[in-house]
């Protein structure tokens, strides 16, 4: 008999996994309608929409396993250089596709949330503000016009899987939209930043390592309030706080 699991569960989104199959919900059904219009546009591996209803959007399991976990060291993943370079190569794929109708954050809102969010931060002891004010500084240099790109928005090292050195899927499409190429490249080796060698192996040329670095801070900056809130922990060991500490 098959059973329940709860994959992932917070205010914003649950998702279930029964058998080969997995149930998202979203209390944003907006979110599940990018999502699945995502996925049926982009030229890389995504699971097989089985089926939609307004807030439930049911998916096929991908084969393979995630490319890592962000927490947990490079080398304990199986996954080998040549796999993370098939991860750059997807990426850049998606990145050459013709352009996605949504619209991600600009320069403009993201600076203003950075400004909200470092300031959440020191007001209430979060972290400490030395920690915060370098951060900043290093994630200035993200905050400058680019050229947009078809981003996956949220390109979690969980969230792309292989078999072997292969890429034979990439989940999570809530939050695609037009955005810069280096935030796509930072997300997937936050906490990973030994394998961005590798990742940019298949990725090619045109990339800017100052502007990943930058992003890897400002990701951290803009995530921490949302990941205490939602009962997650980044300061678990490899997590936000400890790329935010490297930075220093």
């Amino acid at each position: 008999m098959n059973k329940v699991e709860v994959v992932v569960a917070h205010s914003e989104r649950t998702t279930l996994r029964v058998g080969d199959m997995f149930l998202k919900v979203d209390a944003d059904p907006e979110r599940l309608d990018a999502e699945a219009e995502a996925m049926s546009l982009v030229p890389v591996p995504t699971p097989p929409i089985l089926w939609r209803k307004p807030s439930v959007l049911a998916i096929a399991a991908v084969p393979g396993t995630a490319l890592g976990r962000l927490g947990e060291p490079s080398a304990a993943s199986a996954a080998s250089p040549a796999a993370w370079a098939s991860a750059g190569e997807a990426i850049r794929t998606l990145h050459d596709a013709p352009l996605p109708t949504r619209h991600g954050r600009g320069p403009d809102e993201l600076a203003a949330d950075l400004d909200a969010e470092c300031a959440w931060l020191v007001a209430n002891d979060v972290l400490p503000a030395d920690l915060v004010t370098r951060n900043r500084e290093i994630a200035e240099l993200a905050l400058r016009p680019w050229t947009p790109v078809f981003t996956h928005g949220d390109l979690q090292i969980a969230h792309v899987f292989v078999d072997g050195d292969q890429v034979t899927g990439i989940i999570d499409w809530s939050e695609a939209a037009r955005g810069d190429a280096h935030f796509d490249l930072a997300t997937l080796t936050l906490g990973h930043e030994d394998r961005l060698t590798d990742v940019l192996a298949g990725y090619g040329t045109d990339v800017d390592l100052d502007v990943i670095r930058a992003w890897w801070s400002l990701r951290s900056l803009l995530g921490v309030r949302w990941l205490v809130e939602h009962g997650f922990d980044p300061t678990a060991p490899g997590c936000e706080v400890d790329v935010l500490r490297a930075r220093m």
